[in-house]
């Protein structure tokens, strides 16, 4: 992707499309020449994930298998997600239209988003709701970090500060 990004960056619009093309044969992953993507950033059994042309994903994030950050429909505009850092996207997720993941979110397996997120919530569903928020004590880690889908770190529960959200 990087390659074919800077190709993208640098006016050479036909070239970029065409590695992205073959990466996407042989990987079976489709992440447009144009996303913007930051660094340590892990697609754990990668097939099937597609990522939008004005997608920006933040750093550290894991993005499990069959996540699409797609576009809203709508043609010469900016379209498409934006992930904040340490976000961790379950297997079978969508999340459509330019909206706002905040940092150190979780979305579900086989969620659907459709509106923003706070920074480290919680949210599952079709469409997501909010569940709940996951803040460590340390401040420092993410559940992208250590691929934390439980909200739990096994040895503290009181280092998680979970709210059930109202209604669900």
């Amino acid at each position: 992707h990087r390659v074919a990004n800077y190709l993208w960056k640098s006016g050479r619009h036909v070239l970029a499309h065409y590695l992205q093309s073959q990466m996407s044969q042989v990987y079976q992953i489709d992440i447009h020449p144009n996303a913007t993507l930051g660094s340590g950033i892990m697609l754990d059994h990668g097939t099937g994930i597609v990522i939008g042309e004005t997608a920006i994903v933040g750093d550290n994030c894991s993005i499990l298998h069959h996540v699409t950050l797609g576009g809203s429909g709508k043609k010469n505009v900016d379209r498409h997600p934006k992930v904040g850092d340490g976000v961790l996207i379950g297997a079978g997720a969508s999340v459509l239209g330019n909206v706002r993941i905040g940092t150190g979110a979780q979305i579900g397996a086989g969620s659907l988003v459709i509106s923003d997120l706070p920074d480290f919530s919680v949210a599952v569903g079709v469409p997501a709701k909010i569940i709940g928020e996951f803040r460590p004590a340390d401040n420092t880690s993410t559940p992208a970090s250590k691929m934390n889908q439980l909200g739990i770190d096994g040895s503290n529960e009181e280092d998680i500060a979970y709210h059930s959200a109202e209604g669900i």
